[in-house]
């Protein structure tokens, strides 16, 4: 398990360059799951934050008998937001939250999924949920020896309440095409909904 995060945060240094902050929540009955901070040198107007800990262990299909402790798809989730609009450091807690969701429910999170955390994501923002993009544009997946499955890092994209639910009638696909034809700016910490009717 150390191992495996010792390499995933390598990955994260290599890609997005050295952590300004990081943070460690543990929740009962779990592994420490740690967010680290980056500000993106390239442009530093937007802040990531990436998880540290989601990926130690395999995620394992919730209606299985018994979870495989090698074998399964490994994850970390990724959120690029725009510094200075809004506090939204205070999003270490929520995202820690999402990234123990499969130890504690016993879920895949994978590209295309909702995850909620049933409260704003950061004081005052008009966003409690998110919308798990694709991997490997911003991070590449980190492949791992046999018989591990390789950590892919999925990028979150808030949503707001609106789209969550337009999002579960129409899917995914739908909102982001929705999203790229407003040309709506994803990393905007206070930007409202996009037009749905």
């Amino acid at each position: 398990m150390a191992d495996v995060l010792a390499l995933v945060e390598a990955r994260l240094r290599s890609a997005l360059g050295e952590p300004d902050a990081r943070a460690a929540v543990t929740f009962l009955g779990t592994d420490r799951i740690e967010v680290l901070r980056f500000v993106d040198a390239r442009d530093p107007a937007v802040v990531r934050y990436a998880t540290l800990g989601m990926s130690a262990h395999p995620m394992s299909d919730p209606t299985a008998t018994l979870a495989d402790p090698v074998q399964g798809p490994r994850a970390e989730l990724i959120l690029s937001v725009r510094a200075g609009l809004a506090d939204t450091d205070k999003v270490l807690r929520p995202l820690a939250v999402l990234a123990a969701s499969p130890q504690v429910e016993g879920v895949i999170v994978a590209p295309g999924a909702s995850l909620d955390v049933g409260e704003p994501l950061w004081s005052g923002a008009p966003f409690s949920s998110v919308l798990v993009a694709e991997p490997g544009g911003l991070v590449e997946d980190l492949e791992l020896d046999a018989p591990l499955d390789p950590v892919r890092f999925l990028p979150l994209l808030p949503m707001t309440d609106n789209e969550a639910a337009w999002k579960r009638v129409h899917g995914a696909g739908e909102l982001q095409e929705r999203w790229l034809a407003r040309g709506t700016d994803l990393r905007d910490p206070l930007r409202r909904s996009v037009p749905l009717d």
